[in-house]
This record gives C-alpha cells, sequence and structure tokens, in this order.
C-alpha cells in the first residue's frame, strides 16, 4: 500500500517540500534543512542557551521531520510553527531534564523608565541581551525568541507554545519586564545610567 501523500497549502511555501519528503524525497530533506536550519538553531540557541544543545537538538528537529512528514497537516499549522513547535518541545525536554522549568510565575517587576532600545545604544548589545534572555524562565524566553526573533505572529507563536493567544501575551509583558529590569540593571553596574536619574544616560 502506498503511502499517504501530504495535502499540499499553495499558501504555504514550504507544502510541497513536505509532500515530497513524506514520499522519501532526499533531496527535498536537505533543501528544507537549508531554508529552516539557522532558524531552527537560533530558536533553540535562545531557548536552552547553550550552542552544543542547541545544535543537537536543529538535527533532532530534522531528523523528526524526515520521519513524521505525513503527519503534518497544512490545515491545522504552517509548516515554520510545526517545525518550530517540534524544536520547542525538545528544548523543553532538555530543560526539563536539567530541572530548569520549575514555572513560569516570577515576581512582579516595576516597569523602568529606560526603554530597551535606549538601553541598547549605550551598552553592550549582544552580551548583555544574551545573559538577560538566559536569566528568563524558559517558556517566557520562548515566547520572546518566537515573536521578536522569528518574527511570528502572536496567534503562530501561541500555536508553537501549545498555549493561548492571552497567554501568550502575557509572557511576552512579563519577559519584557523583567528583560527591561534586567538590562537597566546592568547598565548602571556599567555606569551607563546614574543610579537616581531614571531616564538619564551618562
Amino acid at each position: 500500500m502506498r503511502a499517504s501523500i501530504v495535502a499540499q497549502d499553495p499558501a504555504d511555501p514550504d507544502a510541497k517540500m513536505v509532500a515530497r519528503i513524506a514520499q522519501g524525497d532526499e533531496r527535498a530533506a536537505e533543501m528544507l534543512v537549508r531554508r529552516h536550519f539557522t532558524r531552527i538553531y537560533n530558536l533553540a540557541r535562545r531557548t536552552l542557551n547553550d550552542a552544543a544543545e542547541a545544535e543537537d537538538v536543529a538535527q533532532e528537529t530534522f531528523l523528526r521531520l524526515w520521519k513524521h512528514a505525513k503527519s503534518w497537516r497544512p490545515e491545522g499549522a504552517k509548516f515554520e510553527t510545526w517545525l518550530a513547535r517540534i524544536a520547542l518541545n525538545l528544548c523543553f525536554d532538555r530543560l526539563r531534564k536539567r530541572r530548569e522549568i520549575t514555572g513560569d510565575e516570577m515576581p512582579e517587576l516595576a516597569d523602568e523608565a529606560l526603554t530597551a532600545p535606549e538601553l541598547l545604544i549605550a551598552a553592550d548589545r549582544a552580551q548583555i541581551v544574551q545573559e538577560a534572555m538566559a536569566a528568563l524562565p524558559a517558556r517566557q524566553r520562548a515566547a520572546i525568541s518566537l515573536c521578536h526573533y522569528q518574527e511570528m505572529s502572536n496567534i503562530d507563536a501561541a500555536r508553537v507554545l501549545g498555549v493561548s493567544v492571552e497567554a501568550l501575551e502575557s509572557l511576552l509583558s512579563r519577559g519584557r519586564r523583567a528583560l527591561r529590569a534586567a538590562l537597566a540593571s546592568e547598565a548602571r553596574e556599567l555606569g551607563l545610567i546614574r543610579p537616581n536619574a531614571a531616564g538619564a544616560q551618562i
């Protein structure tokens, strides 16, 4: 009996490739890896804060694509949303093994007068943001990665995380507050802003 063919969605640029992968087309698999590997790796890197583990997750994600391409349904989610969800589930599995995931609840943080862009102009952007992101709870980190770095819509990001749009927006809000607080604190330690002069830059 022939394997069932994945229904093709003309609105999804990856649909034809996924259908070919479902039929065992290695060339199509290679093309999708080239198209999406960097995006999946970066998502895993920001979620796990570990380059080697991110590489492993990215490879495992595409291995699962090869094995389970027939399970993707275009009417259920965009391909990139489906693929990102596979990657995040693998990330969360690893974080559970580290005992890092203990829930998303964290104390409410007061809004800082300085915005993240203002701080980033004055500070060492990459290092400070990387450290601040790494300190966030895993699901807040994933929400910010999906919406800000992967440029997904809130609807698609919520589907990846398996939560409602309202829950996603809550994760984003708490994550942004935590980032603003962490960035402001780091900038003060570096002497980039005066402790008692909100919004002032030296």
